[in-house]
């Protein structure tokens, strides 16, 4: 179990308490939600400390919250005396108590940010858990279509890179909205880890080498510990994907990446 201490919003002190993956196999099935990833860890380490403490099982960590939140389950947000309990109004209530003046902003600055990759899983997912054969090479293109898309947004320079540097033609940004994470990394960079994962083992087919922004993206993700310590393990992510993946005839097929055709 993870426990974040947040201080310094007022005399009191805000407790938010989280299963680690290792502690709950299944949640691999599901990407993490879109704002939570990020508002687990990336409060800068002044104001935000994880504690550490000795690992727990998934019924002893729940035991030791049922003084204060019988019958619930993690996370579970701790403030002025009152536990909440419901994942939506814990990220809802972080965004709107950690804010500026006093903690950054995490809203990206540019709205095209909020969108970019809003596809990916949706094509993802029907990619992977396709029942007909003769559909895997059409669906695998429009996931790959997707995918080239979010690469272009990544690689192209946005307006305050081109401020910096009016003849930049590569952004060289970490995230996708700049050089720090926001909310719209929160619900990207989760799924995208499960695509490559899930693409490369049960269909041999990961994300291209040649979408270089969308890797450099993935790889400055594997850089912080808001990712590293979030993400699921690949045997995890795996045994979720399992039971819905159609296992692949002998012998295996192989896609060109562009697939071919319109």
């Amino acid at each position: 179990m993870i426990i974040i201490i947040i201080k310094d919003i007022s005399p009191r002190a805000l407790l938010l308490l989280c299963l680690e993956h290792s502690e709950h196999p299944s949640s691999p099935s599901v990407p993490r939600s879109p704002r939570s990833l990020v508002l687990e860890l990336c409060p800068p380490p002044s104001w935000a400390t994880p504690t550490a403490r000795p690992p727990l099982s998934p019924l002893r960590s729940l035991d030791v919250l049922k003084d204060f939140a019988p019958g619930s389950q993690l996370p579970i947000l701790l403030y002025d005396g009152e536990a909440r309990t419901d994942t939506l109004q814990i990220e809802e209530f972080l965004e709107e108590t950690l804010g500026p003046p006093n903690f950054p902003s995490l809203v990206p600055r540019y709205k095209e940010s909020n969108t970019a990759g809003n596809d990916v899983f949706h094509k993802f997912s029907a990619f992977i858990k396709n029942p007909v054969p003769s559909q895997d090479e059409a669906l695998h293109r429009m996931l790959l279509r997707a995918l080239l898309k979010l690469d272009g947004y990544l690689s192209s320079p946005l307006e305050h890179e081109l401020e910096r540097e009016p003849r930049l033609t590569q952004s060289r940004r970490r995230f996708l909205d700049g050089d720090q994470m926001t909310l719209a990394d929160c619900s990207l960079l989760p799924k995208l880890h499960i695509v490559n994962t899930v693409c490369d083992h049960f269909r041999q087919a990961p994300i291209p080498a040649e979408l270089r922004g969308l890797h450099r993206y993935l790889a400055n993700a594997l850089q912080i510990k808001e990712f590293k310590y979030t993400c699921p393990q690949t045997a995890e992510i795996l045994a979720a994907y399992k039971p819905v993946v159609r296992p692949l005839p002998e012998p295996s097929w192989e896609f060109g990446w562009w697939g071919g055709g319109s």
